[in-house]
């Protein structure tokens, strides 16, 4: 049997103003789309294994809420909970967002899990930035309503880019267009699968290219972003962004980029590796390419 045959037809989610939202994933970027999530009065699911990241992850969110709703026309603050049972996590949620490492094969397995036991009517999305959900979709027997969701760095950056799976019911994607702008979200919908979506692979060469600039010795990271920020009349620099990020995550976008496309430079991946092995990780362990006291 194919992915076609099995790309059936479902029923959207009703009810959604009252359902609950379920975040797979705490770490940056998991905790912030709870916080955007959780602005429209629901109850929003924070799920992580360790408990030192949800506890984490519920904070900053529960922290920054206020701000964000008062900044929302028609906002109104949900509740974030910490939850470390998946099945309770799941239990009658409209919308699943995985924001779990890049890791294809953990990929696959949160969503043999997420569709064992989710509603039948939950949108299964993922916020990976660089493998579309296609990858993932035998790990679902209705690829109908899994797509990739991704999230850039909200609250302050607050576009989403929606790409199918290949399966995805248009129905899901409209429904996402029409509702997450409520969220204080902007979608994008990506027209064909595309790796790296659309500003990814913007901002993917504009990252290599500064990573090979201090690689080769030809500027500090300090001074790339000063260049950087006065031409483009940006808020942050490269280096700035990737530290928010985590070197970490974004050396495993580096590597994925490297199996897909052969014959990508080796220095910034070099240099990326070599901070993540001494423990320089960006803001999220207090030093990167800059330190966060």
């Amino acid at each position: 049997m194919t992915l076609e045959d099995i790309a059936m037809a479902f029923n959207l989610p009703e009810n959604i103003t009252n359902r609950p939202i379920a975040i797979l994933g705490a770490g940056t970027l998991g905790r912030r789309i709870a916080l955007m999530l959780a602005t429209r009065g629901a109850e929003v699911r924070l799920y992580a294994r360790s408990a030192a990241t949800r506890d984490a992850g519920v904070a900053f969110a529960k922290e920054q809420l206020p701000a964000v709703v008062a900044a929302l026309p028609g906002g109104k603050a949900g509740t974030i909970v910490g939850v470390d049972d998946m099945a309770a996590a799941l239990a009658d949620a409209w919308l699943v967002v995985e924001s779990v490492p890049e890791e294809l094969s953990l990929k696959k397995e949160i969503f043999r899990q997420v569709y064992a036991l989710s509603a039948p009517d939950a949108i299964l999305a993922s916020n990976s930035s660089s493998y579309p959900s296609s990858a993932f979709a035998d790990s679902v027997k209705e690829p109908a309503r899994l797509l990739n969701t991704h999230f850039l760095m909200p609250p302050g950056i607050t576009p989403v880019e929606l790409m199918s799976c290949g399966h995805t019911e248009p129905a899901v994607i409209q429904l996402l267009v029409d509702v997450l702008p409520d969220y204080g979200l902007t979608p994008y919908v990506v027209q064909r699968e595309s790796m790296g979506f659309i500003f990814n692979r913007i901002w993917a060469a504009i990252k290599r290219e500064s990573l090979a600039v201090v690689a080769e010795g030809v500027a500090a990271p300090g001074v790339v972003d000063a260049i950087y920020v006065q031409a483009t009349g940006t808020r942050r620099g490269p280096f700035r962004l990737m530290d928010a990020v985590g070197l970490d995550v974004v050396l495993r976008i580096e590597e994925h980029y490297a199996e897909e496309l052969p014959g990508l430079p080796e220095a910034p991946r070099t240099l990326l590796r070599n901070m993540v092995a001494e423990g320089r990780l960006g803001v999220k362990s207090g030093r990167g390419f800059y330190d966060y006291p």
